[in-house]
């Protein structure tokens, strides 16, 4: 499972979804979608927000074993 921060990062920011998606050339709502974790952004995408940010990937996205599995 894809665990991200982006809420917090556009609060910390003071970014709405409409501001980062621009910033970033998505919709809004794809900036919706990967806030409740409902959609994986590519890797391009993962960067393009890295830089709007000014912090590395890895701090937006974590990848969260899910419980069960190997």
């Amino acid at each position: 499972m894809l665990n991200n921060s982006v809420r917090e990062l556009r609060a910390r920011y003071r970014l709405t979804q409409q501001d980062l998606a621009d910033r970033i050339g998505v919709t809004r709502q794809t900036i919706g979608l990967i806030e409740k974790g409902d959609y994986a952004p590519s890797i391009t995408l993962a960067l393009k927000m890295a830089h709007a940010f000014h912090v590395p990937v890895e701090e937006i996205f974590r990848l969260e074993e899910e419980r069960g599995s190997c």
